[in-house]
Parts: structure tokens; C-alpha cells; sequence
């Protein structure tokens, strides 16, 4: 894993001028040197895909398909490999890695159905007016063009393949950026990529230094903007480009609601181990992942000891061991950040009841309650192994609490009542309501994304695709209806 890396531009493997480490966040080895793209190359790339994007719009749906098939294929052969990869340059433990590889499997796996199926057209009688007696609409969708994709380094194969793969299914060309912390897992897609018949310039992966990027995103040949990562850049971007189509899958601070018919000994079991383990799984570097729970006060008393308990089970340590639950941050400065956060809350009055330690770049897992409303972790996201808890008087002002908040990606709601779940469906200002389970579990077919802060668009393979295409109606007249 020493190696220097090459980077992708046109389907063809180069290296620029220039290059930069990336280390280990556990133990600050260099894990891989990555070759960094000239301006000209960056042009040569923008040029390729500007230049192909007809061409490939019609390129046969069958073609897509094998290709896309292939990488699922190629990314099963070679998991143990490319989960070893994601470990290293980011700290995942292992049992989290590989499980980011399987999630990729299907992404492309689901992308190369929905290229087989997507765009077949339909069909709409405009003959319910006498204007319109013989005419028929036939609706197509057709890419609104490249499309340039940054990835962020919290699921660095993965939400690379959320870009990749819906472009290549629509017939969209792409770029990609992957984060810099994290660029090796992205630019091993290209090796699959490469044994595929795509047509030359459709795609390109290029880890462009984050100072370049204006530019990048500013190129009127890119008319299609799909950013995941911190609310403050992707508005930002936004806000730079308000006429391009920008899709922006941004930051949460999910939370895991308990209301009172959850009050078994079995349920409160079953809601305190999930909670636990996913506030603290990617070391809650997930935007998904549980920052807030929210239980009503029948329940309290007996769900938190149990919460503390499930939490301090979590095994931290060294992300290569089969038995590590929590491995660092993605590096040093980020544990630093979590560690004020949280000594800001405590100063404040809040109660720590476990963790409140940092070792590098790795926090221990951490629960608090009684946090003030106004300080930092209650108003932002933490990005990290950090969990707060808070006593409220029941369903109404639990839904009002877990809106109370800048942020709405999703909302996990611990019921069995049938009626309550549909309740917070309407009641929640969230993109998602996960019913019996913690906000973290996202299926990748699903759509996927927020409201409010949390972001704009939709991903999940074939809401990507939607986002990346737009509709052209043809209409034909003198038809036999």
C-alpha cells in the first residue's frame, strides 16, 4: 500500500507533476503516494467528457448495464483487498470496511438494473381536450449533461460509487473528486472501470486539490453538481453556480426517538444496543449516525443505564482487529474538535456519564445528558463517537424536539403502534423516518437525503439518476387514438 497512485483521466490511467501522502489516522503510516492532476489535465478531462456526452447518452442500455455489472462482479473478487484499503487511508474497522464494499456491490449491482429499465418512456392521451383529438406525448428522459461528483473520505468507496453509477446508468459522463484524505478507495473504481468497453472520455477520477476546485465547479461545460459533505461548502457551491443543477448531501444530527409503548424489557434492550452501536459506528462519523435520543419520560429511567452499558461494550482500538467496533477519527484535528465540543457542554452543565477521552485521533465513545440547548453539540453536528440524551413528556413534544434543530436527514421513531408511525411520518422535518430502528440505516436503492440544512436532491441509484436527467416530450400528431 506504498505505491504511488495514479489517477484516472479519460478512461486512461496518468500521473500529473506533483503528489501527496496519505497516512493511516491510526498510526500515521503513509498508506499510498497519489499522483495529483495538472491544470491541463483537469482541462483534458472537462474536454474528454464535454466532447463524449452525446455519444454516450446513446450508448446502448445493455452496454451500461455490463459495464456496471462488471464492477459489482469485480468489487466481490477483490473485497478483502479494497476493504484492507478503506480501513488504512480512513480508520474503519475492518467488520464496518467490508461492509462498505458490500454496499458498493450493490449500488453498481442496482445501477445496472435500473440502466436496463430506466428511460423507457411513456406514453400520455392529449385527446381530453378537443384541442388535442389525435395527438400523443411520449415522455423520454434524456442527461442534462457531465456531471462532476465530490465524494467525501466518511464513506470513501461507497458514496464514490453513489456518484459513479447513476451517471453511468443515465448515460451521463462524470468526474469525480474523491476527498483528499481518502482518494485510494475512489480511484480503485477506475481500475474496474477500465476493464469495461465505456466509451473513452465518459469518465474520469481525479483527486483534485480542494484550492482548484472553484474553478472545476464554476466550468459551464458541468452543468450537474452532485456534492456530499459539510453543509457550509455545499451551499457555498450552490450559492456560486445558482443556475446549474446542484444535488447536495450535507450534514444531520440524527435522532433515535423511544416513545412509551417501547417500555419491554426486550424493547429497551433491542433500542439501547442499536443506539449504541450506531452513534459510535464509522466513530460517528456518519451523517446518519445517532447524536440525539430523544425518550419519553415512562421509558428514561430504564433506557439509559442501559444505553451507558451498551456504549461502554463498545470495543475501540486498532481498526485491522476483527473485534474492533470504534477505530479513530479521520485524523487528529477532528478528535481535537470533538473533545472542545464536548468539554464546552460539560462546562456548561452537562452531565458526562461515559467516555470524555481522546488518544490521537481516536474519542472514546461518549454519552451525556442535560445539555444545555445553546452550546455546540446540541446545535451542530458532531461528526463523531458522541451521544446526547434527553428526557421529554411525551410523543408530542418528542416530535417537537427532534425538529427543534437546523438539520432533517433522518429520524429514527422506537414504536409498535401503527398510527404513531404515520404520525411522524407527517410530523417529522426529515427525508427520511426509520419506524423500530435508529436513523443510521440507509438501503442504497432507497431515496436518500434531507431538508432544511441537510441538503437538496435525492440519492438511491435511480433518484440520482432522475436528478442527473430531465424530461423531453415529443409529441405526434394524426394519431389513431
Amino acid at each position: 500500500m506504498t505505491s504511488t497512485h495514479a489517477f484516472w483521466l479519460a478512461g486512461r490511467q496518468v500521473t500529473g507533476e506533483d503528489s501527496f501522502d496519505v497516512t493511516s489516522p491510526w498510526d500515521g503510516r503513509v498508506v499510498g503516494t497519489v499522483s495529483v492532476p495538472t491544470d491541463a489535465q483537469i482541462e483534458g478531462a472537462v474536454a474528454a467528457a464535454y466532447a463524449v456526452r452525446d455519444e454516450f447518452a446513446a450508448t446502448p442500455a445493455h452496454v451500461r448495464a455490463a459495464a456496471l455489472d462488471h464492477v459489482s462482479r469485480r468489487l466481490v473478487e477483490r473485497t478483502e483487498e479494497i476493504a484492507r484499503l478503506i480501513s488504512a487511508e480512513n480508520g474503519k474497522p475492518m467488520k464496518w470496511a467490508r461492509g462498505e464494499v458490500g454496499r458498493a456491490v450493490s449500488v453498481f449491482r442496482f445501477a445496472a438494473e435500473e440502466a436496463r429499465r430506466f428511460n423507457g418512456g411513456e406514453a400520455q392521451r392529449l385527446d381530453t381536450d378537443l384541442g388535442g383529438q389525435g395527438r400523443l406525448a411520449f415522455t423520454r428522459r434524456f442527461p442534462k449533461g457531465v456531471v462532476l461528483g465530490i465524494a467525501p473520505f466518511n464513506f470513501p468507496l461507497n458514496l464514490c460509487a453513489h456518484k459513479i453509477a447513476p451517471a453511468i446508468a443515465a448515460g451521463a459522463p462524470i468526474i469525480l473528486k474523491p476527498a483528499p484524505a481518502t482518494p485510494l478507495s475512489g480511484l480503485i473504481i477506475g481500475d474496474l472501470l477500465a476493464e469495461t468497453e465505456l466509451p473513452a472520455g465518459s469518465w474520469s477520477i481525479l483527486p483534485v486539490p480542494n484550492d482548484k476546485m472553484p474553478a472545476l465547479v464554476q466550468d459551464e461545460r458541468l452543468p450537474v453538481i452532485s456534492f456530499t459533505g459539510s453543509e457550509k461548502v455545499g451551499y457555498a457551491i450552490m450559492d456560486s453556480v445558482p443556475r446549474k443543477h446542484c444535488t447536495l448531501e450535507l450534514g444531520g444530527n440524527g435522532a433515535a426517538v423511544v416513545l412509551a409503548d417501547f417500555a419491554s424489557d426486550e424493547d429497551l434492550d433491542w433500542a439501547a444496543t442499536r443506539i449504541a452501536t450506531f452513534s459510535n459506528y464509522q466513530g460517528g462519523q456518519s451523517c446518519i449516525s445517532v447524536q440525539r435520543v430523544i425518550a419519553d419520560a415512562s421509558v428514561y429511567d430504564r433506557l439509559l443505564p442501559r444505553i451507558v452499558a451498551a456504549v461502554e461494550k463498545q470495543v475501540t482500538g486498532d481498526p485491522n482487529d476483527d473485534a474492533t467496533d470504534v477505530g479513530p477519527l479521520v485524523s487528529e484535528d477532528a478528535a481535537k474538535r470533538v473533545e472542545t465540543w464536548v468539554d464546552e457542554a460539560v462546562a456548561a452543565g452537562a452531565a458526562l456519564l461515559t467516555g470524555g477521552k481522546r488518544d490521537g485521533a481516536s474519542y472514546a465513545p461518549t454519552v451525556l445528558t442535560d445539555v444545555p440547548a445553546d452550546v455546540t453539540l446540541s446545535c451542530e453536528e458532531v461528526f463523531g463517537p458522541v451521544l446526547t440524551v434527553q428526557k421529554v413528556a411525551g410523543e408530542a413534544a418528542a416530535f417537537a424536539a427532534v425538529n427543534d434543530s437546523k438539520y432533517g436527514l433522518q429520524a429514527g421513531v422506537f414504536t409498535h403502534d401503527l398510527q404513531t408511525a404515520f404520525r411522524a411520518h407527517r410530523a417529522l422535518e426529515v427525508g427520511g423516518v426509520v419506524v423500530g430502528d435508529v436513523p443510521s440505516y440507509r438501503a442504497d436503492q432507497m431515496p436518500y437525503g434531507g431538508v432544511k440544512q441537510s441538503g437538496v436532491g435525492r440519492e438511491g441509484v435511480k433518484f440520482a439518476m432522475d436528478d442527473y436527467t430531465y424530461e423531453r416530450v415529443m409529441v405526434l400528431t394524426g394519431i389513431a387514438l
